[in-house]
C-alpha cells in the first residue's frame, strides 16, 4: 500500500497544508510566493493532459515523488534528478558546536536575509512567503544570519524539516546539525514525526542526518517542468 510520504506534495496540499492550496483537490499547487511545488494523485497520461487546462500555464513547477514519471510531450522537463527521503527513527543528544551559539526564532523582518542565504547555499526553493510554513529558526552571529532551518510540508503525522543551510563563512562549526536537531525535537514535542529530503548525491548532509537519528526511507525523484508553448 502506498505511503503518504511517497507523494508528499499531493498529501500536503490536500491535507494539513490545504490552506495554501490555490488549485483544487485533483490539481493542487502552492502559491508561487510560498513554494513552486504541485502534484497529482496519479501521474498517468490522462491526468497529465487534464493538468494542462487546470493549472496556470506560465509557471515552472517542482515535483518530488518516489516514482519515475513519464511526462507527456506537452510538458517540458527542465531538470530531473535523484533525491532521497529520510525519517527520524532515533532521538539523539544535542550535537556540540565549535562556537557558542543561540538558536532564535526568525520573523518577517528576517525574510530578505533568509532569501539571500538560501540563494547563496541552495538548500531548496525559498520565497518571500515560505516562512508561513512555520517554525523557522536561525543562528545570528555578529548581526549576520549564519544558519537557518524550518518546517515545510505537514502530512498525516509527519512534519518536514526544511531549508537547513549554513553561510559559507560559518561552515564546519556544526550549526546545521544543531538547527536540525532543534527542529527535530520541536516536531517531536508536538507529537509528530520528523522527516526531510536531501539530494541523493549530498553524502555529507546525509551522513550528518544519520548521526542525528535519521535513516533512509525511500529514494525520491525530483523534477522541474513547465507547459510547452503552444
Amino acid at each position: 500500500m502506498p505511503h503518504l510520504l511517497d507523494n508528499p506534495i499531493f498529501h500536503s496540499l490536500t491535507g494539513l497544508d490545504q490552506k495554501f492550496n490555490e488549485g483544487s483537490f485533483q490539481f493542487p499547487f502552492f502559491n508561487q510566493d510560498i513554494a513552486p511545488f504541485m502534484s497529482l494523485e496519479k501521474w498517468d497520461k490522462d491526468s497529465q493532459k487534464s493538468l494542462l487546462s487546470n493549472t496556470p500555464k506560465d509557471r515552472l513547477w517542482y515535483l518530488l515523488i518516489n516514482q519515475e514519471v513519464d511526462f507527456i510531450p506537452e510538458l517540458e522537463v527542465t531538470l530531473a534528478g535523484p533525491a532521497t527521503q529520510l525519517i527520524s527513527t532515533n532521538r539523539v543528544l544535542e550535537p556540540a558546536t565549535k562556537i557558542k551559539t543561540e538558536i532564535t526564532p526568525l520573523t518577517l523582518s528576517n525574510v530578505d536575509e533568509m532569501i539571500a542565504l538560501t540563494e547563496l547555499t541552495e538548500p531548496g526553493p525559498f520565497s518571500k512567503r515560505t516562512i508561513e510554513f512555520g517554525n523557522y529558526h536561525g543562528v545570528i552571529i555578529n548581526g549576520k544570519l549564519a544558519a537557518m532551518g524550518g518546517e515545510r510540508m505537514h502530512i498525516g503525522d509527519y512534519t518536514e524539516v526544511s531549508a537547513i543551510c549554513t553561510h559559507p563563512d560559518f561552515r564546519g562549526a556544526g550549526l546545521g546539525a544543531k538547527i536540525t536537531h532543534f527542529l527535530t525535537e520541536s516536531i517531536y514535542s508536538q507529537g509528530r514525526k520528523p522527516f526531510l529530503h536531501s539530494r541523493a548525491d549530498n553524502a555529507h548532509a546525509i551522513a550528518i542526518y544519520k548521526r542525528l537519528g535519521y535513516e533512509l526511507r525511500s529514494p525520491m525523484h525530483f523534477y522541474s517542468f513547465q507547459q510547452k508553448d503552444s
